[in-house]
């Protein structure tokens, strides 16, 4: 099944990136009835974090992040087998001036689990190279593959698994590599703090003050943002942060995930919902998912 999916999406990459959109928000909508499990996940986050919203509203919002999903997984095409070109014209840049700012020296970009990600990644890899970034291997072993060759494809960027820890990230950005990193999942307890997100304490990495702290890295946000009808991508930087990391490394990993959440209000439907953001509790607390 894994080799037709793969074919398929090699003969849609071709496709003009509208048809693209409109077969994606077809397939999404399918998948919203069809993904039942992941579709509970989404709609017990949503339910958490927006609560003063309508059961409607949050339907109706699950629905577009379905449809946003899909999107994004079928334009992974053009990431694996289009030209940097391509990419470039898809994915356009804003507030290139505070990373050119940053540029050269200890850098991290921030990056949300927005559903963009991976175009902005990448093209940020066409012009700004080489990038080293972190990884979670996936089960199909051909869709890792193809992850792994899209990421690394343009710019000879670096990938090191989760499971190498932070000290290979630690040496590349000493080199000189800006890391693409991305913060805001649920990996259990270790090396975490309970940050709130949406007034909910989160199980939040605390590597981000880490590193910068052991490299001197200025931190960078860029949010890659899916365009409606087709019309592309946009990654947006924002300007780098000042006074960061403090002393204080409870407030270092609560301001990024204030930063998050501000940025997730303004773009609700892009946000990663579909993953269990709120699995690890803390002792004691109650499972918020059923």
């Amino acid at each position: 099944m894994s080799r037709l999916g793969i074919a398929l999406l090699w003969l849609i990459h071709g496709l003009p990136l509208g048809m693209q959109a409109m077969i994606g928000n077809g397939l999404g909508m399918l998948l919203y009835w069809l993904a039942v499990p992941r579709r509970r996940i989404g709609a017990t986050n949503l339910a958490l974090c927006f609560p003063d919203m309508t059961d409607r509203q949050r339907r109706t919002l699950l629905r577009q992040h379905f449809q946003a999903v899909s999107r994004a997984a079928l334009e992974h095409g053009i990431l694996w087998w289009s030209s940097a070109a391509r990419v470039n014209r898809i994915v356009r840049f804003e507030g290139l001036e505070h990373l050119q700012a940053a540029y050269g020296q200890p850098l991290i970009l921030l990056a949300p689990h927005f559903v963009g990600l991976d175009m902005g990644g990448i093209r940020i890899s066409t012009e700004f190279h080489p990038l080293v970034s972190m990884y979670s291997r996936l089960k199909n072993p051909h869709f890792d593959h193809l992850m792994l060759h899209a990421r690394t494809r343009f710019g000879q960027s670096r990938l090191f698994s989760r499971h190498e820890g932070v000290r290979p990230l630690i040496a590349e950005i000493k080199r000189g590599l800006p890391l693409y990193y991305l913060p805001d999942q649920d990996f259990g307890a270790k090396d975490a703090v309970f940050a709130s997100f949406f007034g909910i304490p989160a199980a939040t990495v605390n590597a981000l003050p880490r590193l910068a702290r052991l490299t001197g890295a200025r931190i960078v946000p860029a949010v890659t943002r899916q365009l409606a009808g087709g019309q592309g991508y946009v990654v947006r930087f924002y300007p780098a942060w000042q006074d960061f990391p403090t002393a204080d490394l409870d407030a270092d990993v609560a301001r990024m995930n204030a930063f998050i959440e501000a940025r997730v209000r303004e773009n609700p439907a892009q946000y990663f919902w579909l993953h269990k953001r709120f699995k690890t509790r803390p002792p004691g607390a109650p499972s918020l998912y059923h």
